[in-house]
C-alpha cells in the first residue's frame, strides 16, 4: 500500500516508493499522468476518469477497484482510494492510497468460478442458469431463445444398481454427450440430480424441434459393469422464450412439455403446446 498525489491544476504526480513497485517503475522516476493512465486497462481507464472529474467536481472522494498491465507487463488490480482538498472552494490537490489487491481478486474470481460451475460435470451451476435464465427472460438479449429441460432416464436404475460412483459417471457422461449435442447454446447447466437444462438462441420452433430431438439422440447410451448393461435415455421438453411471460411461467411451460413426455413412455422430445380449455 502506498501513497499519491496529483496537484492540481498541474497534473504533477507524487508516489511514495511502494506506489513505484506497483508500477513495476523505478523509484523517484520521472512521472507523466498521460502515461501512467495509458497503463490503465480500457474499462478502468474509463471510470477512473469518471469518478475522478466528479470528484474534483463536488469534492467527494471515491474508491475504485482498477486494472493496470504494469510497465513491465505484468496485469495487476490495485484499489485507489482518494480524496479532494479545496482551497477557498477550488480543488487544489487530490491524494490517496493505493493498494495491491491483485490476490485477493483472484481469491473472489475462484469463488465465483466455483459457484457458477456445477463440480461433477463441469457444466454451468444452477446458480449460473438461473442468473442468466432471469436475464434472458427479462429481455437482456434482442435474441430469441429457447429453454429446453432434460431428465434422464434409467438413471436411478444405475444408483440403485450399479452403485453411486458409476451413477456420478453416468452424470458425467451426459453431460459431455448433452455440451456437445448443443455446441453454440447460450448456456448448459445441471439443475440438480439427473436435471439438465439448455439455454439456446433460437427463432423458431422448427429450430426448438431440431434441438431437442438432438439432445434426445445424444443422450441414448448404454452403462457397461461386469454383469450387465444399463441404457440410459433422456425426456426433453422444450419452450420458445418470447411474450411477457414471467421467467417462473415460461420455466412451467418447459416443465409440463418434458411431463408430457415421460406420460408418453419418456425417451424423446416434446415441445411445449397449449392446452385447450372447454368452454
Amino acid at each position: 500500500m502506498g501513497i499519491w498525489e496529483c496537484s492540481l491544476p498541474d497534473q504533477t504526480l507524487t508516489w511514495t516508493d511502494t506506489v513505484y513497485e506497483l508500477f513495476d517503475l523505478p523509484p523517484q522516476s520521472p512521472l507523466k499522468r498521460e502515461e501512467i493512465v495509458a497503463l490503465y486497462t480500457p474499462e478502468s481507464r474509463a471510470k477512473l476518469a469518471t469518478l475522478r472529474s466528479a470528484a474534483i467536481e463536488n469534492g467527494e472522494g471515491f474508491t475504485l477497484d482498477a486494472e493496470i498491465v504494469t510497465a513491465k507487463g505484468v496485469p495487476r488490480w490495485i484499489r485507489i482510494t482518494a480524496i479532494v482538498e479545496r482551497a477557498n472552494g477550488e480543488p487544489v490537490r487530490i491524494f490517496g492510497m493505493k493498494q495491491d489487491v491483485t490476490a485477493e481478486k483472484a481469491m473472489f474470481q475462484h469463488i465465483n468460478r466455483l459457484m457458477e460451475t456445477d463440480t461433477l460435470t463441469g457444466l454451468a451451476s444452477r446458480a449460473k442458469f438461473e442468473a442468466v435464465y432471469s436475464a434472458v427472460c427479462a429481455g437482456a438479449c434482442e435474441e430469441r431463445h429457447a429453454l429446453l429441460l432434460i431428465d434422464l432416464d434409467g438413471f436411478k436404475a444405475v444408483n440403485d444398481t450399479l452403485g453411486h460412483q458409476a451413477g456420478d459417471e453416468c452424470l458425467k457422461e451426459a453431460g459431455r454427450r448433452l455440451a456437445a449435442s448443443v455446441p453454440d447454446a447460450v448456456l448448459v447447466a445441471r439443475l440438480g440430480g439427473d436435471e439438465f437444462a439448455v439455454i439456446e438462441r433460437c427463432n423458431h420452433p422448427s429450430e426448438l424441434r431440431r434441438s431437442g430431438d438432438r439432445i434426445a439422440k445424444a443422450l441414448e447410451f448404454g452403462l457397461e459393469s461386469s454383469s450387465m448393461t444399463l441404457t440410459i435415455s433422456a425426456s426433453v421438453g422444450g419452450v420458445m422464450i418470447e411474450g411477457d411471460l414471467e421467467a417462473k411461467d415460461v420455466f412451467a411451460r418447459a416443465d409440463s412439455a418434458l411431463y408430457a413426455v415421460k406420460q408418453r413412455g419418456r425417451n424423446g422430445f416434446m415441445p411445449y403446446t397449449p392446452v385447450a380449455i372447454a368452454g
